[in-house]
């Protein structure tokens, strides 16, 4: 009989429930000489610097792991990690191959794979931290494989967005939570419902949501895509073809963008908007773009997510001491600290149902906004790249003219 295929994510999930399995003293010790070796060190976290709020919260994690671990962290603000990727290359290309000038890198996406092709990276490391224990391995897909492609334990997750979709709940009383129940609200309600233009990336994003919502055969989409396109993708077309007839401006005309979509739902031309960022509809609030009385949710068979992440260059030269940060970033102290909406509001990558009393109280208190929804309970992992391109390609063929 023919071997069953495993998809990444579930040899990511296996490697990861063996790892931990054995996790007991001699794992212990090991990680107390990781943290002896780290004190006194010095590492160089090149991270996005163009959001007030991240850089403040990365100065509040700097203070911590100086205060707990001894380790000095440096914010490298960049404005595209892909600078930092080109330098640790140029570093090998000239033979430097340890003292490197990045230490850990906030990454994801192409910059990683381009990592990981060149042997770029130190590890595995990422299933050894003590905090891998608490990440939602099993029930978000996107922790466990980085644009389609495995981490391979070279990357520590560190944040999850999640599509959501908003509503304003004095309209929309009982909230669909399926393509089904979406489309018979639609069309009971001409006129007030639309998404943004694909290929704007929420746009697209929606196309994925409910391409994987309508699938039975959600794992064929790990795979690039293939000749059976068009059979996969039917029920999607099918699903718009109906609901564009009844969407705003008759499914002729769509918001251009994401930001373009919430000031409809902000002046009441529309009662639904979508966003990556389960808190963005709750912050508009507070800043007075936006009325009270929105509602949120994720449709039943999960929210399209995506995971950024955290990955150590092959030559740093604390690659003790960026262990030491990562793992501390990845705790629920840390995590609901990047959770809250005064600090951040970026979703965590934890399981928190597995915290204990203790760490689940950090995210008992968190100062969550009146629109922002619980977080997520399921997860639907992005697509293959491919999969974006030829839905967009074939939506503007079908539906731009």
């Amino acid at each position: 009989m023919q071997a069953r295929r495993r998809t990444p994510g579930v040899v990511v999930a296996l490697l990861a429930a063996v790892v931990f399995a054995s996790y007991g003293k001699a794992q212990t010790q090991d990680w107390d000489a990781v943290v002896d070796e780290a004190r006194g060190q010095t590492v160089y976290f090149n991270a996005w610097g163009g959001d007030l709020a991240i850089n403040r919260y990365i100065e509040w994690a700097a203070a911590r792991v100086r205060e707990e671990y001894g380790v000095e962290l440096r914010h490298v603000r960049v404005t595209d990690v892909a600078e930092s990727v080109t330098r640790i290359i140029a570093e090998r290309t000239a033979g430097r191959a340890s003292g490197g000038s990045v230490d850990l890198l906030w990454i994801n996406g192409e910059n990683f794979a381009a990592l990981k092709r060149a042997g770029l990276l130190f590890g595995p490391w990422a299933m050894q931290m003590p905090n891998a224990t608490r990440v939602n391995w099993q029930g978000n897909p996107s922790t466990m494989t980085d644009g389609s492609l495995a981490t391979d334990g070279f990357e520590l997750p560190w944040g999850t967005a999640a599509l959501t979709f908003f509503f304003d709940a004095a309209r929309v009383e009982v909230a669909p939570k399926n393509p089904d129940e979406l489309l018979a609200w639609i069309e009971r309600h001409p006129g007030r419902f639309s998404y943004p233009q694909p290929p704007s990336f929420l746009g697209s994003a929606f196309l994925k949501q409910m391409l994987l919502a309508l699938s039975e055969t959600k794992q064929r989409f790990d795979a690039p895509v293939a000749d059976d396109f068009d059979a996969l993708t039917l029920p999607l077309w099918r699903w718009l073809d109906r609901a564009h007839k009844s969407m705003w401006r008759r499914g002729r005309l769509f918001p251009q963008s994401g930001p373009a979509q919430r000031d409809l739902l902000a002046i009441g031309e529309l009662d639904w908007m979508l966003s990556y960022n389960p808190a963005e509809a709750s912050r508009a609030i507070r800043q007075g773009e936006m009325h009270a009385g929105i509602g949120a949710l994720y449709f039943d068979a999960g929210a399209l997510a995506n995971s950024h992440f955290l990955a150590i260059p092959y030559n740093s030269g604390a690659t003790a001491g960026a262990r030491v940060v990562a793992n501390f970033l990845a705790s629920p102290e840390a995590q609901a600290r990047k959770a809250d909406e005064r600090y951040w509001g970026d979703p965590t990558v934890l399981d928190l149902d597995s915290l204990g009393a203790d760490e689940h109280a950090y995210f008992d208190v968190l100062d969550i906004g009146p629109a922002t929804p619980p977080p997520a309970k399921r997860f639907l992992a992005e697509p293959h790249p491919s999969w974006t391109t030829r839905l967009e390609q074939t939506w503007l063929e079908r539906y731009v003219r």
